[in-house]
């Protein structure tokens, strides 16, 4: 997929979200788990950072479980709660399994005080007890956003005002980097490395190029200063993996 495909498939993908919103009962297994986190995430006021380690927890689930052997929307509304306690960000139990019941039932208001509220209530307690035990109770997630945010503030510095506030860097950054958390493969990289290759997609779409790097013997020297144990190789691998999140099959409209 080349950087053009890739700036293609996003308008696409944003066009489909204004125009409807998946849905999720008729959604194969767990195809659209990672967007029913992100959906619900924005719906309780989440930060980015939190909804994104929502994702990495359900990641690491399943890397783990059988996605047979659970409800995969159960799991997902778990693993906001957990990574609400994680990032300092408590969500509360009764407001997650009613965001999670009217995005899977379009329409619907918050669940009375019956039996489906206090089964639904119950599924998630216990399921996020399981993602924590299975989890080792390790709720530490190194957030590759703080490391974007450090390398996006020291890299303004860099640059003319007017040529920084010309190419919106920030935000195509951001936006590579949480769409990265729809894919298993984030967890086979390091936080810093994950946010340079995001940051170094977003310079690629946007044609912009750092100042002063076309002079070093290498031009991805410049992120040397960053992270230093971060190959050039590795560093397109893990953009390779960036853009593959958006080959996806896309979601029903």
């Amino acid at each position: 997929m080349t950087m053009k495909d890739v700036i293609d498939v996003m308008a696409l993908q944003n066009n489909r979200r204004e125009r409807r919103l998946p849905d999720y009962r008729s959604a194969a297994g767990h195809s659209l788990a990672t967007n029913f986190i992100f959906e619900c995430g924005i719906k309780l006021g989440l930060q980015p950072a939190t909804v994104a380690t929502a994702a990495i927890f359900y990641h690491k689930f399943f890397k783990e479980a059988d996605k047979n052997d659970y409800d995969c929307y159960v799991i997902c509304t778990a693993c906001l709660c957990a990574a609400g306690k994680s990032r300092d960000e408590p969500v509360r139990l009764r407001d997650a399994v009613n965001v999670a019941h009217n995005s899977i039932n379009r329409g619907a208001g918050p669940l009375e005080l019956g039996e489906e509220y206090w089964s639904w209530r119950g599924a998630v307690a216990q399921a996020e007890l399981l993602v924590l035990r299975l989890l080792g109770f390790n709720l530490d997630a190194p957030s590759p956003h703080r490391y974007l945010l450090h390398y996006l503030r020291s890299l303004q510095e860099w640059f003319p005002p007017n040529q920084w506030r010309a190419a919106p860097v920030a935000r195509a950054a951001m936006a590579f980097l949480q769409d990265f958390h729809h894919s298993p493969s984030i967890l086979d990289y390091r936080a810093p490395h994950i946010a340079v290759a995001s940051l170094t997609l977003a310079l690629h779409v946007l044609g912009v190029s750092v100042p002063l790097a076309a002079t070093l013997d290498d031009d991805a020297a410049w992120y040397s200063v960053f992270t230093k144990d971060l190959q050039k190789e590795k560093n397109w691998e893990i953009m390779e993996k960036i853009m593959q999140v958006y080959s996806r099959e896309p979601e029903p409209i």
